[in-house]
């Protein structure tokens, strides 16, 4: 590594955050958790790599740690916009993951820092995504506003115009604006066809309620295969992007094509052992190719998971519901309670421990 004075490396760490930006922004979370890592143990006071090494830690669910990390980014640049995105990312994983009265500070300090990156930096687009999300899930005592929302999604376009209109899109879906909120779907689809995120939230939206009213269920089946068919081909390295078009075959009752277009780009995208994880899904909700299912989740849970999934916990349940499937009651309820160990609220594999005691 290249060795600077401690007073030029400090005056380029904020040119160095859109490196970091990128690699979160593009879903490669070990990369930079692993990148951070290495940075902080030469420049252990080094904000930008605490507020990276927080959103790689979210992204795996580990928000704990994500906090800690955030609150030392905090700590060391009170105004460094990466850093109060981070802590208002993991402070709303936290709410989430508590599901109880305890998750109200959770939010409202969530909210305070989404504000704040914004106020900081107005060119973050994902803080003006993770605000726009808070102000339309959050009901109006605690700051939730459509309106708020809204305005957003206006900033959020003037940024990044395809992310702008994704936000509208999704803020229109869940005030059950099914038309509305298509027409910004097919503009964001029309800027950036490959942006893995735009297609993810496209497919995951046609088989959401609002949708479903819409279409009705053989409508909505009949889109969901026409979308995931066209546009595969965009996205086919991105992990993500792939695992999309799998879930839209298996919700629409291809649950064969789902496991087809997992092994055909296995060796071929940015994330494989999300690849993997969603074979063992596909085994586990469809009864199909369990035996090979079984090997692709056991090879996850020897190796690194990327974020942005499930996690372990949902690589435990998705195990335990295979081999409960196949008839292996024991072996299907450690990994339940593995699953649970993990993450004690998991509502499969809770749902999974209580089917194994009723069978």
């Amino acid at each position: 590594m290249i060795r600077i004075a401690p007073v030029v490396f400090l005056s380029i760490l904020q040119a160095q955050a859109p490196a970091f930006r990128a690699d979160l922004e593009a879903g490669r979370y070990l990369k930079v958790l692993a990148e951070s890592e290495r940075r902080l143990r030469e420049h252990p006071d080094e904000a930008l790599a605490w507020a990276a090494k927080s959103q790689a830690l979210s992204s795996l669910l580990r928000f704990g740690e994500a906090l800690s990390a955030a609150e030392r980014a905090v700590s060391l640049k009170p105004d460094l916009a990466d850093a109060l995105l981070a802590r208002g990312l993991a402070r709303a994983g936290e709410a989430i993951k508590q599901r109880d009265f305890g998750a109200l500070r959770s939010a409202l300090g969530a909210m305070d820092d989404l504000r704040a990156a914004t106020v900081a930096d107005p060119t973050l687009a994902p803080a003006w995504t993770s605000l726009g999300l808070a102000y339309e899930m959050l009901p109006g005592l605690l700051g939730g506003s459509t309106r708020k929302a809204i305005q957003c999604a206006d900033r959020l376009r003037a940024i990044a115009p395809a992310r702008g209109d994704l936000l509208q899109a999704l803020i229109l879906l869940e005030e059950n604006q099914w038309r509305e909120a298509e027409s910004w779907f097919g503009r964001a689809l029309a800027k950036a066809p490959q942006d893995p995120e735009v297609v993810g939230q496209w497919l995951d939206a046609l088989d959401r309620k609002p949708a479903k009213r819409a279409l009705g269920e053989a409508g909505k089946n009949a889109r969901l295969l026409a979308e995931a068919t066209r546009l595969l081909p965009g996205v086919r390295t991105h992990a993500r992007g792939v695992v999309a078009v799998s879930d839209a075959y298996l919700h629409a009752g291809q649950p064969e094509t789902a496991w087809k277009v997992i092994q055909e780009h296995l060796g071929q995208v940015d994330a494989p052992s999300l690849l993997r994880l969603q074979l063992g899904k596909v085994a586990a909700a469809s009864g199909l190719h369990r035996p090979e299912g079984l090997l692709a989740l056991d090879q996850v849970l020897r190796e690194p998971l990327e974020g942005g999934s499930g996690g372990y916990p949902s690589a435990w349940w998705r195990k335990g519901q295979i081999l409960l499937g196949l008839g292996h009651r024991e072996e299907a309820q450690h990994a339940a309670q593995e699953a649970l160990k993990l993450d004690p609220r998991h509502r499969g594999a809770r749902e999974l421990m209580e089917l194994l005691k009723r069978a």
